[in-house]
């Protein structure tokens, strides 16, 4: 029998994570399957999985005519009922694993509604919310690492909930949200609260930056004056995403071997995940963000068809800290062929905002008019 690389992470510190969650998946028993049999630990889904999931699917009419018999009609309350219900049984089926890593892995991830990505308070507001609405320790709401997101990381990590920090595509971003993280533990410290229960992820996109970092240097192709330049702008395609996630590894490991997170008995470390790390370009290996980023202390959230390829032709080995001084001098080779890293994520982030709002307020659409036909039937 071939030799499952997932629980060859497992045994370096890796987890592999689903990205993806619908009712279909928990009710014909393909879930359990994945984390039974295959080794996933942990879920974590966001508006644009919800909207695919529920958008033409009859998997969810009988939980909104429910909801409508209880008196709901606002389309975000129910959306919120629906997704509650998925979350919530993903969490039953995690428990186990929760409970057999000492709460490390487990968890299962819902997102606060993306449309308020650049509101510190509201968004606070409906992450405690969720988090005590949900009521289960193996939950983690996803918050944005937006210039706004970072004061409600620290206040909601103070507050006890659980928080995974998503859309990071920046280095310096990623380092004012592990900052973030740590004063909330210690603002807890200081009013004498437990540390060891609180759980947080950071959630580092990849593939997006390689996207569009391609897409600028192609048409500085159109315009390369000679072959030597032409060659050097074809040799960074497809560099900068793993890059930026190397160098971003290594500042996580540098942030928790302080003191000053040291001194926070009990604390665990925010650990990092990489997220978006489904291959888009079919010039790349489709496991191309899942093997070259292998490392300790991290996770990995994949999607079903990188979760499968992975099984069957992954390859373990650790790959993290393998050219870490390579990784630096592609930004600086970047930079002489016109395209600034700096630039492009911070363009990533704002369009991350805008496309998990687009797919909220379309499923939001979506739910309106199923209500409305449910409803209209009654008359």
């Amino acid at each position: 029998m071939k030799e499952n690389p997932i629980r060859r992470l497992q045994e370096i510190g890796q987890s592999i994570w689903l990205d993806n969650l619908s009712r279909n998946l928990i009710n014909l028993g393909e879930l359990k399957r994945l984390i039974d049999e295959d080794g996933v630990t942990g879920i974590t889904s966001n508006p644009t999985i919800f909207q695919k999931a529920i958008s033409g699917s009859k998997d969810y009419d009988a939980s909104i005519q429910n909801l409508l018999a209880k008196g709901i009609r606002d389309e975000k309350e129910i959306f919120l009922g629906l997704a509650i219900e998925d979350i919530s049984k993903a969490a039953d089926l995690l428990w186990p694993v929760y409970r057999r890593s000492g709460g490390l892995d487990g968890f299962v991830s819902i997102e606060v509604s993306p449309d308020l990505a650049y509101d510190t308070e509201r968004t606070i507001g409906e992450a405690r919310h969720l988090f005590s609405t949900i009521g289960r320790k193996n939950i983690l709401i996803k918050v944005p690492g937006t210039r706004q997101g970072i004061p409600a990381i620290e206040q909601l990590t103070s507050a006890g909930v659980n928080v995974n920090v998503t859309l990071l595509f920046s280095i310096k971003r990623y380092e004012e949200v592990a900052e973030a993280y740590i004063s909330g533990l210690e603002n807890r410290a200081r009013r004498g609260e437990p540390l060891e229960e609180i759980v947080s992820v950071a959630s580092f996109f990849v593939s997006r930056v390689d996207t569009l970092t391609d897409k600028l240097l192609e048409v500085r192709l159109t315009t390369a004056t000679s072959e030597a330049e032409n060659q050097k702008i074809k040799s960074l395609l497809g560099k900068a995403a793993v890059a930026n996630a190397k160098i971003a590894y290594k500042k996580y490991r540098d942030i928790f071997s302080r003191n000053r997170f040291h001194s926070l008995t009990r604390a665990r470390v925010q650990r990092i995940l990489w997220g978006s790390t489904g291959t888009k370009n079919p010039n790349y290996s489709d496991i191309k963000y899942v093997e070259e980023l292998i490392g300790p202390d991290s996770i990995n959230t994949v999607p079903e068809n990188t979760l499968k390829a992975f099984l069957d032709h992954g390859r373990f080995q650790i790959t993290i800290d393998h050219g870490l001084e390579e990784a630096q001098k592609v930004f600086v080779e970047l930079r002489s062929a016109g395209v600034d890293i700096n630039q492009v994520t911070e363009q990533l982030e704002t369009e991350g905002v805008r496309l998990f709002s687009d797919s909220f307020f379309l499923l939001l659409k979506e739910i309106s008019q199923k209500r409305d036909s449910f409803l209209s039937r009654k008359i």
